[in-house]
């Protein structure tokens, strides 16, 4: 476990070095070290077998580039960051939308690539990764409030990003699941036609006919 003191020197660092990036030397020596640390941790990871424990060995190692990520959101010009991209795809593999959508937004703000590795632009991947994780969610799983509040954060983030209509179908899906779930059935039928609207596919037409009834029969 890194220390408080520890963090703060860390954030310190890579503040500094990313307030001065230039495009020679974009990064600075913050960045080598964390990111030299991060190509060992992904060996490490790519020994682990179990996508369960690939997870619970994240939630272990994330903490280690914590100080890093919050100097780099803080003082950060924009310059390329693959050890930050790679750090906003752990942070939601792990569940932790909301620094993974901290990264995401600036990202976005900063036109930031995600590594060759994912396969997958900024707006697609954070916004499967978002969706899936909702889309898991059981009936009784708590916090759907603070996990809704960071899908129309996914929703306001790429709202303008060339996206495939499958993954904003699935995005949009997972909206109105829990917005159904926490009571607001209107919106969730806005939420179920627009993921329709974008993909036939996308398996919501039986959920849209139960809204549709419910709010009959309820006089809405």
């Amino acid at each position: 476990m890194v220390s408080p003191a520890r963090k703060h020197f860390q954030k310190a660092m890579a503040a500094k070095d990313a307030a001065t990036a230039t495009p020679t030397k974009p990064q600075g020596d913050s960045y080598e070290l964390h990111r030299a640390a991060i190509i060992e941790d992904t060996r490490r990871l790519h020994d682990i077998q179990s996508i369960e424990r690939k997870i619970e060995a994240k939630r272990e190692l994330l903490p280690n580039y914590d100080g890093y990520v919050q100097g780099v959101l803080e003082a950060g010009k924009g310059q390329q960051d693959d050890v930050l991209m790679t750090l906003m795809v752990w942070h939601l593999d792990i569940g932790d939308l909301k620094t993974g959508l901290d990264i995401a937004e600036y990202a976005v703000a900063h036109d930031l690539k995600t590594p060759d590795r994912y396969q997958r632009d900024t707006a697609n991947l954070v916004a499967e990764e978002v969706a899936d994780f909702a889309l898991k969610l059981d009936d009784k799983a708590e916090g759907k409030p603070d996990i809704l509040e960071q899908l129309h954060r996914t929703v306001e983030c790429f709202a303008d990003a060339d996206m495939h209509d499958q993954v904003k179908a699935k995005l949009f899906k997972a909206l109105g699941y829990l917005e159904r779930d926490i009571g607001d059935k209107e919106i969730a039928l806005q939420s179920l036609k627009r993921a329709l609207e974008l993909s036939e596919r996308v398996g919501v037409k039986q959920d849209i006919q139960r809204l549709e009834k419910e709010l009959k029969d309820s006089g809405q």
